[in-house]
């Protein structure tokens, strides 16, 4: 089992920065791709980020330039930096890992953290 814990939500104003952060614990493959996704009131989930275990990545274009996608696969952990935020990054973030185990990929969700760009 795999769980995913996010921190570093906050409110912040336009122009600002926060980084978010994400613990993964249990068994974590040497396999996996973690993203970021977000949710805006009445909107779908969308891709934020992605970062592959070699350190590939890959951005939505709404934040190419603007946020930065990491980890430390030491600790196990995800990072997204996000710099010039707009009202329009406001959201529910939450990390995600494709884990592959056992030559199949399973998904996991952590419980999200709210991001909230004031005008």
């Amino acid at each position: 089992q795999v769980q995913l814990v996010e921190s570093g939500g906050g409110l912040v104003q336009a122009g600002g920065s926060l980084r978010l952060s994400c613990a993964a614990s249990g068994s974590i493959s040497s396999i996996n791709v973690f993203g970021w996704y977000r949710q805006a009131p009445g909107k779908q989930r969308e891709l934020v980020a992605t970062i592959n275990t070699g350190g590939s990545t890959n951005y939505a274009d709404s934040v190419k330039g603007r946020f930065t996608v990491s980890r430390d696969n030491a600790a196990n952990a995800v990072y997204l930096q996000m710099n010039s935020l707009k009202p329009e990054d406001t959201a529910v973030y939450y990390c995600h890992l494709n884990n592959m185990i056992a030559f199949t990929w399973r998904a996991y969700w952590g419980q999200g953290t709210q991001v909230t760009v004031s005008s």
